[in-house]
């Protein structure tokens, strides 16, 4: 089961409260105060891991709180600090306060962190109090209380491709071909109720991720269909596919629509190098693409997942476009390099 948002509290560990004690010993019957302090609360921290996929964890356990620290001991002893908590999330996680809506961070790689409730500290035991007119204190202090609060963490995807396209527009079948994902595949509108990423082998060890996600139908930037929910899947890729089925009806009304939905959600989105591809060529039995007005596409290509047509092209076609991206992305850091 897929799962991109939910709601999860969590609360740091208290301070370990200071001590009150005093030396008695053999030979110093009348030895000064030794309380110690108290140990540290554990915190709450967030972290990336390459294993998860879902946020599905959440919905079983929604309250998270770290252990308290130790109360100071006799001979200036501090009590251990209370045991961190960590919340494995997968890359991609957006953190939030949940009441204030307060950024906390976005967990963008494995092994990232985000300390997002500190543990309280522990309280100061009476030999803190020492003075030269207050020689025997019994004053100590409570651990300051770990701070409790709501957390939302909302998934994103991270991939290099974002698959867009009308419910029954190829993009599972696509997928399945050229990656090793198994998304749900069937010919009924909205077979693919989550997001899917599959990672495709090219040669020479290069290889790439694409994302596939329900379909858009009009009206999806407003919430409809599957709408809001799954657009922000493909917020982070880094460049769209817009799948379009060689038997439909207006082949450049379909793709207006769908760069209409995309440009309404986001025009940062919108702004992100893209190509057109046709679906289901095996439909016709001969290699045709249709002639559309598409500005600013950097290609257009006609494929059949199902007949095996056309892959070859379109995954050189993406790749090429990668490495473009990623020597302009790099230009400015090498440039800075011979700046005086």
């Amino acid at each position: 089961m897929f799962v991109d948002r939910v709601l999860v509290k969590v609360e740091a560990g208290t301070g370990g409260s200071g001590q009150t004690s005093f030396r008695r010993e053999k030979f110093a019957p009348m030895g000064g105060p030794d309380g110690g302090d108290g140990g540290r609360g554990g915190d709450v921290i967030v972290r990336g891991d390459r294993n998860l996929t879902t946020l599905l964890d959440y919905t079983y356990r929604d309250a998270w709180k770290a252990e308290r620290g130790q109360h100071g001991e006799g001979s200036n002893r501090t009590g251990r600090s209370g045991e961190d908590i960590v919340l494995p999330v997968p890359p991609g996680t957006v953190v939030r306060d949940a009441e204030t809506q307060e950024f906390l961070g976005e967990v963008m790689e494995d092994g990232h962190t985000i300390l997002v409730a500190k543990g309280g500290r522990g309280g100061k035991g009476n030999s803190f109090f020492v003075t030269p007119t207050h020689q025997s204190p019994r004053e100590w202090q409570p651990g300051e209380e770990g701070p409790a609060r709501t957390l939302e963490l909302e998934l994103k995807l991270i991939a290099d491709i974002g698959l867009v396209g009308q419910p029954n527009a190829g993009k599972s079948t696509l997928l399945s071909v050229i990656s090793a994902a198994r998304p749900k595949i069937a010919d009924y509108p909205f077979t693919t109720l989550s997001p899917n990423l599959g990672v495709v082998p090219l040669s020479d060890h290069r290889s790439f991720v694409v994302a596939d996600i329900p379909g858009i139908i009009e009206g999806a930037s407003e919430g409809k269909g599957l709408g809001l929910r799954f657009l922000r899947h493909i917020e982070r890729t880094r460049m769209l596919a817009f799948m379009i089925p060689i038997d439909a009806e207006d082949w450049q009304a379909e793709f207006d629509q769908l760069r209409h939905e995309i440009s309404t959600y986001s025009t940062e989105l919108a702004a992100k190098p893209y190509c057109v591809v046709f679906t289901k060529l095996d439909l016709l039995g001969e290699h045709y693409v249709p002639e559309i007005e598409a500005v600013g596409a950097f290609g257009k290509y006609a494929i059949s997942a199902a007949g095996r047509m056309g892959l070859d092209v379109v995954l050189d076609a993406w790749w090429r476009e990668l490495l473009v991206m990623r020597v302009e992305a790099e230009k400015p850091a090498r440039d800075a390099q011979f700046l005086p």
